[in-house]
């Protein structure tokens, strides 16, 4: 047998032997158990459906008004928590970036000085044991890490998952926000509504007690009449004060979403925004266009790779390694030729027995998934059910404001007869308090109703992602059919 032979020999011997010994360690067994339900399955129209109506980024600007547009640049800009999200992907870009350093050669160079005492009564001998010498290292060294079995090819992938979450976790965060300022400002706007309506309960209610004064002078009613008038002022004069405080409030949640104490804020009319268009039904393209399913969606790709990259190292690692550089004792020798040295070789490293290590990593990030997994679909279910109630409550909302509209003219047509028979002595005041009330509670509902229309408009704004606009990586993962 020749030597060439013999060596091959060895060298297949040893990777059979390798190969045995892998197999002590083992990942099967260990699965994932959750899984990721396609879009009909949510009641989603299958895909190639017409696209949902455009969100603009800017959503809020389609209401038409420059105030809110200016509170919600502002919150934007100076919000501590979208702050907070921003520096989150700032941390996952550095794991990104960690995770592609360890698929490159790595280079290292070193420089050593020392000055050493040989022992008299070790391996070193004579005449250096005893001695005191300077030596010297200067060397450069690299190594690179062949990934045969995808390990870190895997944690690469499940970092860039993560980064893409996180980024998407800013957008939904951002979206967020601009929904609270508008959601914000237009409950103060219908506070500010109804305390016009209750300023003009009050006026109506001083000139109604004014005229029962004038008919008790005259002799044509009793004191009941004017008790009965007298009641109505401090209920009144009660829901404005009671108003007042929610204003203040709503001024002060306000300010904090802002992110400004002294926010000043000028008083506006729901009747002054401009409705935005509502979708008759759910759209299709639902799991693409909102930022927190784009995030968990990245989740379950990042958790995926996370496991394949598990099993990798359950693979023998290979190393290749070299150094090259000049070594002597004695510095004044260490730039001669003959202090040169270099060494190049594999380095395979086998996992065998690991006390269930590697098991329990893999079993970890196959739970991790399942985690994620789930997390998707029940934020699918919320998106699907938030759009579904929105879409219905903004038709429903449009169909009661027409019949509070035919509600509140006859209520105000029957109040005005009421006055007048009044005026006339052909009817009593209780007719006209009555009538009043009627008419009152169609108003605080007509505004109850103009500011719930406004705040599912904005909800709807912000179900349907709140103007995010998905790259096609990501839609691309949104309409993958999961495996």
């Amino acid at each position: 047998m020749t030597t060439r032979t013999a060596k091959n020999s060895a060298r297949l011997s040893a990777l059979l032997a390798a190969a045995l010994l892998a197999g002590c360690a083992s990942y099967s067994g260990i699965e994932s158990q959750a899984r990721l339900r396609t879009p009909d399955a949510f009641g989603l129209p299958a895909g190639g459906a017409q696209p949902s109506m455009p969100v603009s980024p800017a959503w809020w600007k389609d209401f038409g008004d420059a105030q809110l547009d200016r509170l919600v640049g502002q919150a934007l800009d100076g919000s501590p928590n979208l702050k907070i999200a921003r520096a989150r992907v700032a941390r996952a870009s550095a794991v990104l970036e960690l995770a592609n350093a360890a698929t490159v050669p790595q280079v290292e160079g070193s420089l050593e000085a020392r000055r050493q005492r040989y022992t008299e009564n070790g391996a070193v001998p004579a005449p250096l044991a005893g001695s005191i010498r300077d030596t010297g290292t200067l060397q450069l060294g690299a190594s690179w890490e062949l990934d045969f079995f995808g390990r870190y090819a895997q944690a690469l992938e499940a970092a860039i998952g993560a980064s893409r979450a996180a980024e998407a976790e800013v957008e939904a965060a951002r979206v967020l926000l601009a929904s609270q300022v508008t959601r914000s400002y237009f409950q103060l706007a219908r506070l500010q509504d109804q305390l016009q309506v209750a300023r003009r309960t009050l006026a109506q209610r001083e000139e109604s007690l004014g005229l029962v004064r004038d008919r008790v002078r005259a002799g044509l009613d009793t004191t009941l009449e004017l008790r009965q008038s007298e009641a109505g002022l401090p209920e009144a004069r009660q829901q404005i004060e009671a108003l007042q405080e929610q204003v203040q409030l709503t001024r002060n949640a306000l300010a904090a979403l802002v992110g400004r104490p002294d926010l000043q804020v000028e008083a506006r009319s729901l009747a002054n925004a401009r409705p935005v268009a509502v979708p008759s039904a759910i759209p299709a393209d639902l799991l693409g266009r909102r930022p927190d399913i784009t995030a968990a969606r990245w989740r379950v790709e990042a958790a995926t790779h996370d496991i394949e990259s598990a099993k990798a190292q359950f693979y023998p690692n290979v190393n290749l390694s070299a150094f090259a550089g000049l070594s002597s004792i004695g510095l004044s020798r260490l730039l001669e030729a003959g202090s040169l040295q270099w060494g190049v070789g594999p380095a395979i490293h086998l996992p065998i027995f690991d006390a269930g290590r590697l098991r329990a990593n893999l079993r970890g990030k196959t739970a991790d998934l399942d985690v994620a997994v789930e997390s998707y679909n029940g934020t699918v279910l919320d998106a699907v059910h938030d759009v579904a109630d929105q879409v219905a409550s903004s038709q429903s909302i449009a169909r009661q404001q027409v019949q509070q509209r035919e509600a509140q003219a006859a209520a105000e047509g029957a109040y005005e007869i009421a006055l007048q028979r009044y005026k006339a002595g052909l009817g009593t005041f209780l007719n006209v308090l009555t009538a009043e009330t009627a008419v009152l509670n169609q108003r605080r509902l007509g505004v109850d109703l103009a500011g719930r229309a406004l705040d599912t408009q904005v909800q709807l704004m912000r179900s349907l992602g709140g103007g995010f606009q998905p790259d096609a990586d990501t839609q691309r993962l949104a309409t993958r059919t999961p495996s």
